[in-house]
């Protein structure tokens, strides 16, 4: 009996010892949920800029107390002179110096930038019977400057027009026309020659109701009357020789000759100008 006790107590040692060194089985993890994607951030959109909403320019805005025209500021005169009629060249160049915008700045600086102070603009071409009439000694009742001025103002409603026109005007001491705007060459040679600039601006106001011309016989007289009593040069008309443009279309892209063109017109202008605007 005690042998048979030992052995069971033996037997019993063993399958402890093994049940002891067996690994438990491993455990599955348990799943995990499959974790969706995340979507890729949108950029944020950049707000669309808004259009630039243009201001009113206030002299195009309310009362209209002078209506602005200026007509001087397409072609530039280029003249020759030699001795006889037969040595004379002209011609006239299109330019684009902004001399038209000029006469409007000239008059608001003489009006104090008054606010009711408008350009007027015009249909292109509706000068043309004022500058070239059909004939001299008859003028077709369509060229008159007051008559063109109504044709296209309708709707302006301005207390009073002011035009600046250009004309052609002859030189001192000769018979030589200079027409316009422009610069001349005079003289024989290479060493007699000399060169001038020329402005002939005139300023015409009319009635904005009745369309009649405003006259104004002695204005500017005494300004007139001692530029022309003076006894040196006008240093703005002196041009050096090397300035004249040959060929004459050479004139539009001289950056010299424009400045000093307009230099000139502005002078003539700032001159001319007190006596149309004293009683506005």
């Amino acid at each position: 009996m005690v042998r048979i006790a030992v052995s069971l107590i033996a037997l019993l040692s063993l399958l402890t010892s093994a049940v002891a060194q067996t690994p438990p089985a491993p455990t599955a993890a348990p799943a995990q949920a499959a974790t969706p994607a995340k979507p890729a951030a949108k950029k944020a959109a950049k707000p669309k800029a808004k259009p630039i909403t243009k201001l009113p320019v206030a002299a195009e805005s309310g009362p209209c107390r002078l209506g602005v025209i200026s007509v001087i500021g397409e072609h530039y005169s280029v003249q020759k002179f030699g001795l006889t009629i037969f040595e004379n060249e002209a011609s006239e160049i299109p330019i684009d110096w902004g001399l038209d915008d000029l006469v409007f700045a000239r008059v608001r600086a003489a009006t104090g930038n008054d606010p009711a102070v408008r350009r007027i603009a015009y249909p292109r071409g509706v000068f043309e019977p004022f500058y070239n009439p059909k004939t001299i000694l008859i003028r077709d009742p369509g060229e008159p400057l007051p008559v063109i001025v109504r044709s296209f103002t309708a709707n302006a409603h301005c207390e009073r027009y002011l035009v600046a026109t250009t004309f052609k005007a002859e030189l001192p001491n000769s018979h030589m026309t200079l027409n316009g705007i422009g610069t001349y060459n005079q003289g024989i040679g290479g060493i007699l020659r000399h060169s001038h600039l020329f402005a002939n601006v005139a300023i015409t106001m009319i009635d904005g109701r009745s369309y009649e011309e405003i006259k104004r016989p002695f204005v500017n007289f005494g300004a007139n009357f001692a530029a022309s009593m003076r006894l040196t040069e006008d240093p703005l008309t002196k041009l050096d020789n090397s300035l004249f443009p040959d060929p004459p279309a050479a004139a539009s892209a001289n950056t010299t000759l424009r400045e000093r063109t307009r230099a000139l017109v502005a002078d003539r202008l700032d001159r001319g100008l007190p006596g149309y605007l004293k009683e506005d």
